[in-house]
């Protein structure tokens, strides 16, 4: 039952139905008397605070017999949707996947009998061919041994032959029996795995023996911030980079799959990728500089100019808009590194090649800095169930 205001001081106030609970009316009852001595005035500020404290939880206890249950009952509701949700997409992303996995093997099967039905042709050709000449070896060779006027009249005869022997070719080197390697290529396969592997990004630190006096590194090994000016660095260590503004991870890579993710978003002119560790440190020629020699593999931004660089051969890559974060994937076993934008979930570039040695992560900046993005599935890559 609603209750009515609470009796204030003054006349008439004895008068007023009573409005608080027992409980309350107890408390002020005892009180009564000192709130007279205090005045009325004090006695109507305290039955205002006592008036919103009981309000106060009359909308707590509100609060809990209906806003928390229908909370509670709208979590569930909204639970179960984004369960179905993941439960669909990926069953639709499974399905997809299931779909291109069919279109795959079946070209590398088409391709596979293609290559065989071409070796078998020229099988059936050269062993032709092979005929052609053994009965035309076999014929010179009755005529020298039997060699008489007869023969010398059948000279015209025994060069038409011999003319059949110039027209088979040499063999030759043919693309038509080689596998295409290019029919198991798919834009949907390559960014799908390109992005489960690096959901599994490495660990990775930046190796201080290496940084270029140009560039100052965090405490945890993770950030590296360039300034113009030359620190007060040991530039007689042979692992440091005396001139360009480059640094190396402490570990290298051989065999296997590796991913890591670099922040970008501050710099306006970085560098990104891997290296031979045989990669010189000192002077400034292009020897040194990543990407002008066969030793890099790089993704470089200038200002708003991207680039991937290798052996001193830019190749412009075109983006929309600039990357916050980088990946960089490395497959030794496909002969892969790979550059991609994981918020885009894009490829930035990709190149083929086959890795002589081992590959060190590498950096350089020279604007503001970057940083190695902390991993989600740390170690995940190196966990042999696993298989990507």
């Amino acid at each position: 039952p609603s209750r009515g205001p609470l009796p204030r001081g003054g006349a008439g106030a004895e008068a007023r139905p009573p409005g608080p609970s027992p409980p309350l009316r107890r408390l002020l009852g005892d009180g009564r008397g000192r709130a007279s001595a205090l005045g009325s005035v004090f006695q109507n500020k305290l039955v205002d605070q006592c008036e919103r404290l009981q309000l106060q939880s009359a909308a707590i206890s509100k609060h809990m017999a209906e806003v928390l249950p229908a909370k509670s009952q709208s979590v569930l509701t909204a639970a179960n949707g984004a369960r179905e949700l993941v439960i669909q997409r990926l069953m639709f992303v499974g399905k997809v996947c299931e779909n291109e996995e069919q279109r795959l093997l079946e070209n590398v099967h088409a391709e596979e009998e293609r290559v065989h039905q071409s070796i078998l042709t020229q099988q059936a050709h050269w062993t032709e061919a092979l005929q052609k000449l053994d009965a035309l070896r076999t014929y010179l060779v009755d005529m020298i041994t039997n060699l008489d006027d007869q023969g010398l009249r059948a000279e015209k005869e025994i060069f038409e032959r011999t003319e059949v022997a110039e027209g088979i070719l040499e063999p030759q080197e043919s693309a038509k029996l080689n596998f295409n390697q290019q029919c198991v290529q798919s834009p949907l396969l390559h960014r799908l795995w390109a992005s489960a592997v690096l959901s599994c990004s490495q660990e990775i630190h930046i190796d201080e023996k290496t940084v270029s006096p140009h560039l100052s590194l965090s405490e945890d090994k993770k950030t590296l911030t360039f300034s113009p000016k030359k620190a007060k660095l040991d530039l007689d260590c042979p692992d440091r980079f005396d001139h360009w503004p480059n640094a190396l991870a402490t570990a290298a890579f051989q065999t296997g799959l590796h991913a890591w993710k670099i922040s970008v978003e501050k710099s306006c002119a970085y560098k990104l990728g891997v290296c031979y560790g045989s990669l010189p440190r000192k002077g400034s020629g292009n020897e040194v500089r990543l990407g002008f020699n066969a030793a890099s593999w790089v993704f470089s931004r200038y200002d708003k100019e991207f680039r991937f660089l290798h052996a001193g051969q830019p190749q412009p890559v075109e983006l929309i808009k600039s990357p916050a974060e980088i990946g960089v994937l490395v497959d030794f076993a496909g002969g892969e590194v790979l550059f991609y934008d994981p918020d885009s979930c894009a490829i930035l570039f990709s190149h083929r090649e086959t890795f002589a040695a081992p590959l060190y992560p590498v950096f350089a900046v020279a604007h503001h800095s970057i940083s190695l993005a902390t991993p989600h599935l740390m170690r995940a890559l190196r966990d042999p169930t696993i298989t990507l």
